[in-house]
């Protein structure tokens, strides 16, 4: 086993492009052959299988080998994609991809290594010309009819990461059986250094043409017709364009885009906090640049209290992802969840008028309020797995079948797509909506935590928490499976005290009508609701918990929310106490 794993380490260096991983593999490798342990187990995992590629594509911590991210894989995996495309998909070559980048660590030096295997194995390429959102991405490989869009990000993963997403021609994430396609020809690819890949310089050629094998780089003007697109999304044109905005970026893509289409909303008082509006691949002031971990929206809060600010918006690095706070006395900000922003999405966008062919989605860890909200309004309602990929091929397979509209869709982890236009999570146009949204309830004059209450006294009120436990490397992950293979071994009839009356196994999905997936949904008395899964994107065991409260008549939402809390806490308990037995 150590003489393979010194062989793939010698051929791997053999073939890098890369000078600092080829000689950070360098140092590994002596330091393994001289008999050095933490060496050669560093060594022998990242020579032990290879990331795999799935219906997230790729991510993980940059480095040398096959388990890590580096121009070795990138363009292994860009000669797989091009393999495949050319075998499944008519006219793959002349129709293209569509290629872009965040302002990540190599970011740029993957999408050039892309776009030249790519425009080596005969394909037109539409590379993005500055870093931008993966929203502009999946928008544009729809707006090109592209055969395929490559977005080179790790999104709100920490700075040591990144990663490479894959669109089908339609413009949403790739799903099986493609998935597993493109991993079958990425497994048939041999050295890369000997692939044709032409010097980036020489693939340009002039905008419009309709060569094969060349990169057109976009410019300013596809940004703005995405943007335009964005602004037309808008319901209603509501007064109170005066509110005031603090904005955030975190040192990622999303500033250009939503301060552009805040202004052509009206919002003339947006502020963005300076210290990271910029893209930054360091992170300089953030230790995990996402909005929901703890301190990552400190310094837009900040700057929310200097300019009295009406609302907050955040964006995570790729600007897929929205995250919103909103006042609640003076100098005191709200952060909303992701479900209570989906909720208010939905309800503001499902104004009555709008008839009866419309349908909106979320997911199965999501909260169980948007069903509730959808059968108010009297539309389609549709449940998916994990992941916006599945949200977006649920949109359009109704609009397919019905000739309807889908209205929204939304995952807890803050993402959100309004309309059609984009067939991924949109953050740029969640930042444009929500601030119609805020100006639209000044307007009637209330406020959004007001709204949300409404909402509530209307169809329930839903307490929900997430409980990650992180388990990091290849023994975590082993771990993480063991865990869920002792649960299914022995499942829980009660947590706590709650009858489990339900357990729905998605492993073994033909009676939830979804494809099969690793997770366990456990239905509770009283409607509450247990769910658990790893992640898919990160060495975590993910759990949700969900409590629904009917509030009582002259009941307040505090009393109302600290009788849910107290069952979810106790519901929680329960079930972590369960999974450490295990």
């Amino acid at each position: 086993m150590t003489n393979s794993v010194f062989a793939a380490a010698q051929a791997w260096h053999d073939q890098d492009p890369d000078a600092v991983t080829k000689a950070e593999l360098a140092a590994v490798l002596a330091q393994a052959q001289s008999g050095d342990a933490a060496a050669l187990r560093d060594l022998t995992e990242r020579f032990t299988g290879q990331l795999e590629f799935g219906t997230a594509g790729l991510r993980g911590v940059l480095g040398a080998g096959p388990q890590r991210m580096n121009r070795v894989l990138v363009r292994k995996v860009s000669a797989g994609l091009a393999a495949y495309l050319v075998a499944n998909v008519p006219n793959a070559t002349s129709r293209g991809v569509v290629l872009g980048y965040d302002g990540r660590r190599n970011s740029l030096v993957f999408a050039h290594d892309t776009a030249r295997v790519l425009a080596g194995a005969g394909f037109k390429v539409y590379v993005a010309h500055r870093p931008w959102p993966t929203p502009t991405t999946a928008w544009c490989v729809e707006r090109f009819g592209a055969a395929a869009g490559v977005m080179v990000t790790a999104s709100h993963n920490p700075p040591e990461y990144n990663g490479y997403k894959v669109y089908w021609g339609n413009g949403a994430q790739i799903i099986p059986p493609h998935d597993n396609g493109i991993a079958a020809a990425i497994d048939a690819i041999g050295r890369t250094d000997t692939l044709v890949m032409p010097e980036f310089a020489t693939l340009e050629r002039t905008s419009g043409s309709s060569e094969r094998g060349h990169v057109e780089i976009l410019d300013e003007s596809v940004h703005a017709e995405y943007m335009a697109a964005v602004n037309a999304l808008r319901v209603g044109a509501a007064p109170h364009r005066e509110l005031v905005i603090a904005y955030t970026a975190l040192h990622g893509v999303g500033a250009i885009s939503v301060e552009a289409g805040l202004a052509t909303a009206g919002f003339t008082h947006v502020h963005s906090e300076p210290s990271q509006r910029d893209p930054d691949g360091e992170f300089p002031t953030v230790a995990f640049p996402n909005p929901e971990e703890k301190g990552a929206m400190d310094r837009v809060l900040d700057l929310a209290r200097k300019v009295t600010a009406d609302l907050v918006l955040a964006n995570d690095p790729d600007a897929d992802r929205l995250c919103v706070a909103v006042p609640t006395s003076p100098g005191q900000f709200q952060l909303l969840s992701g479900d209570q922003v989906g909720a208010l999405l939905a309800d503001y966008l499902l104004q009555p008028g709008g008839g009866s062919q419309r349908m909106v989605a979320t997911t199965v860890v999501s909260s169980q309020l948007l069903g509730f909200l959808a059968q108010a309004a009297g539309v389609a309602y549709r449940e998916t797995l994990t992941g916006f990929k599945w949200i977006a091929n649920a949109a359009l397979e109704y609009e397919a079948a019905t000739g309807g509209a889908f209205v929204m869709g939304y995952e807890e982890a803050l993402g959100y797509s309004v309309g059609p236009l984009v067939r991924d999570k949109d953050g740029v146009s969640a930042c444009v909506i929500f601030a119609e949204l805020t100006a639209w309830n000044r307007a009637q004059g209330r406020t959004v935590l007001a709204h949300l209450e409404d909402i509530y006294r209307r169809v329930g009120l839903f307490v929900t928490e997430q409980v990650s436990l992180t388990m990091p490397g290849s023994e975590g992950l082993a771990a993480i499976a063991a865990m869920m293979k002792r649960v299914r071994g022995a499942l829980p009839t009660q947590l706590g005290a709650y009858t489990v009356r339900e357990t729905v196994d998605l492993a073994a999905a033909s009676d939830a009508g979804l494809p099969p997936s690793n997770v366990l949904i456990f239905r509770l008395d009283g409607g509450h609701r247990v769910i658990m899964r790893p992640s898919g994107t990160e060495p975590k065991l993910k759990s949700y918990y969900e409590v629904r409260v009917v509030i009582g008549a002259g009941e307040t939402i505090a009393a109302a929310t600290a009788r849910g809390r107290a069952e979810l806490v106790a519901l929680r308990d329960a079930h972590q106490a369960l999974l450490k037995q295990q």
